[in-house]
């Protein structure tokens, strides 16, 4: 039976990725790095904060490369006041309410950033849990916080699904045995399908999700009426 949605922030909820490329971009330019889409997407989406300034500025310290990441993050906030979230996803929200599933987020977002787009979005009570990658001994593509979420909602990975935008965020879900949805807003179909999305929607309004999660719904409601 299908109990909770387990949904990632940045890139799924909120198509943030462009916001953080031009941070990115912004901040390696003091190190006379200049960076591209391919690079962006290659070695920074979706990864660690600490793993990518490990990649790209070995030469820092790790105090230096935390205050790197620190001012990056606070760029990001200072260029994303007006956040919106992707299509039809208030009418995801208010279909799980109408069939009483749980909610839960699971993100490697740092701290202070998911409270921010969680305030600026509006939707700051909208979870039963929120797990972040800080809560976890790892962060994905580990499979650790999605085993903590499923802990924290007490149900099992073959009642829910995940809704995750990245190679990383899709391993996560699906090492944890998650059936998992890929958003195909910041990588192409072919990418988060390979990966082991068994499904890729380009938002929360695309038919293909609602036929999957209405039918969902029917199949548990005749299992229950022929118990």
């Amino acid at each position: 039976m299908l109990a909770a949605i387990l949904f990632d922030l940045d890139g799924t909820i909120v198509n943030t990725d462009p916001i953080h490329y031009q941070a990115w971009q912004e901040m390696l330019l003091k190190h006379n790095i200049e960076i591209d889409e391919v690079f962006y997407k290659s070695r920074i989406s979706g990864r660690l904060n600490p793993e990518i300034v490990q990649d790209i500025l070995p030469e820092l310290s790790v105090a230096e490369g935390a205050k790197f990441a620190n001012e990056k993050e606070a760029l990001f906030r200072q260029l994303a006041s007006h956040l919106q979230p992707l299509d039809g996803f208030a009418e995801l929200l208010a279909w799980t309410e109408t069939h009483n599933l749980k909610r839960a987020l699971v993100t490697n977002a740092p701290k202070l950033n998911a409270e921010f787009m969680l305030e600026v979005l509006g939707i700051t009570a909208a979870f039963d849990q929120i797990v972040l990658a800080d809560d976890c001994v790892a962060g994905k593509p580990d499979p650790a916080p999605y085993q903590v979420t499923l802990g924290k909602l007490k149900i099992t990975a073959e009642t829910a699904i995940a809704l995750e935008d990245s190679p990383s965020g899709i391993r996560a879900a699906v090492g944890a045995g998650i059936r998992t949805i890929g958003i195909a807003s910041t990588h192409e179909p072919k990418v988060l399908q390979e990966i082991g999305a068994f499904m890729v929607i380009p938002d929360f309004t695309d038919l293909h999700l609602w036929t999957l999660l209405n039918s969902s719904i029917e199949a548990d409601l005749s299992l229950i009426r022929n118990l």
